[in-house]
């Protein structure tokens, strides 16, 4: 079954009339993300997302990873600590620094490669806001996927002071612009959209 015909784009705006609605309705693509040509090495992406972590998303993702460590979920056990209270799993902090830069870096990516470097440098608890940038470092045509790249960055995340409380390398496979797998992947709805 073939794909229903795209609709032609004003080459000048990237836009193009919604089928049926009349001229005054034009699509506007939502932000599709980077694609392996838009890499540059040195830019820096200051990710737009902050993230206040809550004692329930510390307590969660301990339970949900079978992490048992008591210096996550036991303010008790936690007060005789030398931070004398609960610290945040590392593992959430570097998955909400990975999930912050997403919109960034591997909207259009399809494997991670590695992570590497790992650094946790200072100590995240619950009512921290977290904030993620992430600068290029490399990029290089993939030999053998043609319609893609290998982009390296290194990312760093910081809290509501400005400290520096995780860093790490990251690597991963990014699709080029116009790869045959993200063709006509969105359906046209039958109905055009209401305009009232």
């Amino acid at each position: 079954m073939s794909s229903p015909a795209e609709p032609a784009t004003d080459p000048t705006t990237g836009t193009a009339p919604a089928s049926g609605t009349g001229p005054e309705t034009v699509v506007r693509p939502g932000w599709a993300g980077r694609f392996y040509e838009d890499f540059t090495p040195g830019d820096l992406y200051e990710h737009p997302l902050g993230r206040t972590i809550s004692e329930a998303d510390n307590t969660w993702f301990t339970l949900l990873t079978m992490n048992t460590s008591q210096m996550h979920f036991n303010a008790q056990y936690a007060e005789h600590s030398e931070f004398g209270r609960p610290l945040v799993v590392s593992t959430l902090t570097v998955a909400i620094a990975v999930g912050q830069s997403v919109t960034d870096l591997t909207q259009n990516a399809f494997a991670n490669l590695g992570w590497d470097d790992i650094r946790m440098t200072a100590p995240v608890f619950a009512g921290d806001t977290l904030w993620s940038e992430s600068v290029v470092l490399s990029t290089r045509a993939s030999a053998s996927r043609p319609e893609a790249g290998i982009v390296t960055v290194r990312t760093r995340t910081v809290n509501q002071d400005g400290t520096e409380v995780c860093s790490f390398l990251r690597t991963f496979y990014v699709h080029r612009r116009g790869a045959a797998r993200l063709r006509n992947i969105r359906p046209r709805p039958a109905t055009p959209p209401s305009t009232r």
